[in-house]
């Protein structure tokens, strides 16, 4: 270098003469920036001190820059310079290794590395909507997938053999961590590589490959064959192992599978159990009869309801072993069935029928006697319209407002709380 330069600022920070070479300015810059790290020195001046130093290496070690540094000043960089920060990490990854940067500040150098080896890409995540039917039965299901692969074209090179560089502005990192000054304090900053877009690499554009346009991946649509297993339950997962997004360096994550099952018009299940409404009508649940029932193997269930064993309206009795198949074990929840039992409409018997009805069905119990001094008054039941069915369904409370404010008054309101101790 020659000795002639129109400023000697950066010289003088780094303690070396303009003629010095790029070795006596790495000595000198080690020496310095171990002295001012702010990880090691917390004064604010030596945030500033570390802060020029790192600058003025930065322009000194690249030759283009000390070129126009050496000729025209610092003005002469005109944005050439570090963009109001500078890549302190990469300075020490470069001066010590990574290694040597993290043990001599206690780990405080090392953020913004990359782990060593390489990285496991992320999951695919994929819900299969299956209907009852499949997760009693068990099926193979196709199910298509969009990930990206390597592209064969460049072997995911990203352009022609020999034509890829590793980008000296991040050394290949795809990201910089830039030290900023905010008042007293030095903010670090991890931001994305201009100069590659964050890839690490730079292709020029005539050796970039055609097929992927140096994105180095490429679509690929590939079928895989689902196995529902016969008592797979809602929301269980089936994995493929490394069959999400491949990309260089990178080890490909899984592809899962959600099961998402569907709502079923006539069962419904819990665990191992399986629900079932029936609907029978008087006759059969006061003196026996037979139901079908078309289970999800498409068996008919012929259920039969034992003479003289009344069944009530709202109650539940249970099929043993006819529920869901346990997974992966040899066994079987139950299948409940809850009756509905149908009423007849009215006037469905002529007055001679009811006589002989009476004479069937246990005697009407008889009625309590009127208490003394009560009047007895005879009214008559009619239908409710719809405005009280509202009423009634949609407040779940039959009783007028006055009621409610009375209620109220006497500390039954919605919004009194017992106090427990």
């Amino acid at each position: 270098m020659s000795g002639q330069v129109k400023e000697t600022a950066f010289y003088d920070l780094l303690g070396v003469s303009p003629t010095a070479g790029e070795s006596e300015i790495k000595k000198a810059y080690r020496k310095l920036a171990i002295k001012y790290h702010p990880d090691k020195n917390k004064s604010p001046e030596a945030h500033e001190k570390f802060k020029a130093i790192s600058h003025a290496y930065e322009i000194l070690t690249d030759e283009s820059k000390r070129r126009i540094y050496d000729q025209y000043g610092e003005k002469g960089l005109s944005g050439q310079g570090m963009d109001g920060g500078m890549d302190a990490q990469d300075l020490f990854s470069q001066m010590f290794g990574s290694s040597m940067f993290g043990d001599m500040f206690g780990g405080g150098g090392g953020r913004g590395r990359r782990p060593s080896g390489p990285q496991r890409g992320k999951d695919m995540m994929h819900q299969l909507k299956v209907s009852l039917e499949d997760l009693y039965n068990g099926k193979t299901s196709k199910l298509q997938v969009t990930r990206k692969i390597i592209c064969s074209g460049c072997d995911g090179k990203g352009g022609k053999e020999g034509a890829v560089r590793t980008c000296d502005n991040c050394h290949g990192r795809g990201i910089q961590v830039m030290l900023r000054q905010l008042g007293p304090m030095v903010q670090q900053v991890q931001q994305t590589c201009q100069a590659c877009q964050g890839e690490g690499q730079i292709i020029n554009e005539k050796d970039r490959c055609q097929k992927c346009h140096a994105r180095k991946v490429v679509n690929d649509r590939k079928t895989l064959e689902v196995h529902i297993e016969p008592g797979m339950e809602d929301g269980q997962s089936i994995t493929f192992s490394g069959e999400a997004d491949q990309g260089p360096g990178i080890i490909p994550g899984n592809v899962v599978i959600v099961v998402s099952e569907k709502a079923h018009p006539r069962f419904k299940r819990k665990g191992g159990d399986l629900f079932y409404k029936a609907k029978i009508d008087l006759l059969t649940a006061l003196s026996g009869g037979k139901l079908h029932i078309e289970h999800l193997d498409k068996r008919v269930l012929v259920v039969e309801i034992i003479p003289g064993e009344v069944i009530r309206p709202g109650e539940t009795k249970s099929v043993a072993n006819e529920g869901f198949p346990v997974y992966r074990q040899m066994a079987r929840g139950n299948l409940y069935i809850e009756f509905e039992v149908e009423f007849p409409s009215d006037n469905w018997a002529s007055e001679e029928q009811m006589k002989k009805l009476e004479e069937i069905l246990p005697a009407r119990a008889p009625l309590p006697a009127i208490p003394a001094g009560h009047d007895e008054e005879e009214v008559v039941l009619s239908s409710i319209d719809s405005s009280q069915k509202s009423r009634i369904n949609g407040s779940g409370n039959a009783y007028d407002e006055d009621d409610e404010e009375d209620d109220m008054h006497h500390g039954g309101g919605p919004n009194v709380q017992c106090a427990q101790q």
